[in-house]
């Protein structure tokens, strides 16, 4: 009996990530915090793990330290094991000088590295999407179908497609055109999904559905060799559409939760879904769990707060506090204020109680919120410190308004990682919360 072959799993790491600035101003996507305590990068890490492959690489580019810290921090597998979670950041050498140009030419730069043989399968994964996915059918699928490429494809409203890859797919999964971004109602009409395909969603209503590349794709260690033998950049952009109608393409239909954070607002609504009483994603799945770093902190202090729909990560200390749709970050430090809809990430370290009084001599804001203060519709970056008083809301301002400490984005506020707002600042039109 043949042996299952080998699955090198590989991770973008995406580019500048300028379309979630500010909070990639000294980090790179996957390194983004997530859900009080986790970052973007646990969540492909964590699936390749369930779902038993544990060679991983992660491809980075642009302010990788961050990223790095994390990974070395938290996945240190076994040392009698043969699996790794290695970081494999862009490079100068003698055959190229350039960085990465795209998704195809980061693997291309890497490929030496991979050490991989021809029956060998590569696992090619973003590193800014939520979802829980085992991979084994999917690779099982490909195997079966004897495919060349394998994508994962979401099914999706035909009125969200505009923006995505769409493919056009016959009943026996293989695909047979792949549309980037299609623009035209009637061509976006000609892709949506019928029959066993459509019949096959768990969605029984009469929505529309097209066929959108999840930027998830499985090739064999030979034919991925064969594809990068050019200098094509990106997957999505030249290398699948360039194999239509020369090699066999077929799409895995995943048909659960998916959601592609690259934008501030994708990311902050994201984040806000998961204080709903029965959230889209479960990261209280035992059975499939999220991995991160073990911090060791000791649990959340809450003192005469209030709480509805909340999140509130380990190590934070929260007093007099009243808190509506929001997600509290590791060693928060909240005080005697009024939040609403924000994503608090918490900070890198606790101040000691000699560090608080000599900022309070010196007139300087601790980390954390300080009391007296109403935010709304915001993102706080980690060890932020907001003065007594501070009335924020995106309302009313400008999209794209940005000071030293403070931003608007997709009719989000940010406050800025490191930044510092005087007490008493005002920016917005803000309702009286606190009386609410």
């Amino acid at each position: 009996m043949a042996s299952s072959p080998k699955v090198i799993c590989v991770i973008m790491g995406g580019g500048r990530g300028t379309r979630l600035y500010p909070l990639t101003a000294s980090r790179c996507k996957p390194a983004v915090p997530l859900a009080g305590k986790y970052r973007l990068i646990d969540i492909p890490i964590s699936n390749c793990l369930n779902s038993g492959f544990n060679n991983i690489y992660i491809l980075t580019q642009f302010n990788t330290a961050s990223l790095h810290h994390h990974i070395q921090r938290t996945y240190k597998l076994d040392v009698f094991g043969r699996g790794c979670v290695d970081i494999l950041a862009a490079e100068q050498n003698m055959e190229s000088e350039a960085w990465y140009q795209g998704t195809a030419d980061a693997v291309r730069h890497n490929l030496q590295h991979f050490m991989m043989k021809d029956n060998d399968l590569m696992l090619i994964l973003s590193g800014d999407q939520l979802f829980r996915m085992d991979f084994r059918p999917m690779i099982r699928q490909h195997l079966e179908k004897k495919a060349d490429v394998t994508i994962a494809a979401k099914a999706m409203p035909k009125a969200e497609v505009s923006g995505l890859g769409v493919m056009r797919v016959r009943e026996t999964s293989e695909i047979s055109e792949f549309v980037e971004k299609p623009k035209d109602p009637k061509v976006i009409d000609s892709l949506v999904i019928h029959g066993a395909l459509r019949d096959g969603l768990s969605d029984k209503s009469d929505t529309e559905y097209c066929l959108a590349s999840m930027g998830i794709y499985v090739f064999s260690g030979k034919f991925i060799n064969e594809c990068l033998a050019n200098d094509m950049k990106d997957f999505g952009k030249e290398v699948i559409p360039g194999l239509l109608g020369k090699n066999k393409l077929v799409a895995y239909v995943f048909d659960d939760y998916w959601e592609d954070i690259g934008t501030v607002r994708s990311f902050w609504e994201t984040n806000l879904a998961l204080t709903d009483p029965i959230p889209p994603f479960d990261f209280f799945d035992e059975h499939d769990p999220i991995y991160t770093h073990d911090r060791l902190l000791p649990a959340a202090k809450v003192n005469a707060c209030t709480f509805e729909r909340v999140i509130c990560a380990e190590g934070a200390i929260l007093s007099d506090a009243k808190l509506n749709r929001c997600v509290v970050g590791v060693r928060a430090v909240i005080n005697q204020s009024t939040l609403k809809n924000v994503v608090m990430m918490g900070a890198d370290y606790y101040e000691t109680l000699v560090e608080i009084e000599e900022n309070k001599k010196a007139g300087r804001t601790s980390v954390g919120i300080a009391p007296g203060c109403i935010i709304e519709d915001a993102i706080i970056d980690k060890n932020a410190r907001i003065g007594e008083g501070c009335r924020l809301s995106p309302r009313g301002i400008e999209d794209g308004w940005e000071s030293d400490g403070i931003c608007v984005r997709d009719g989000v506020l940010i406050v800025k990682k490191d930044a510092v707002v005087p007490a008493g600042t005002t920016l917005g039109v803000l309702p009286d919360v606190a009386s609410k």
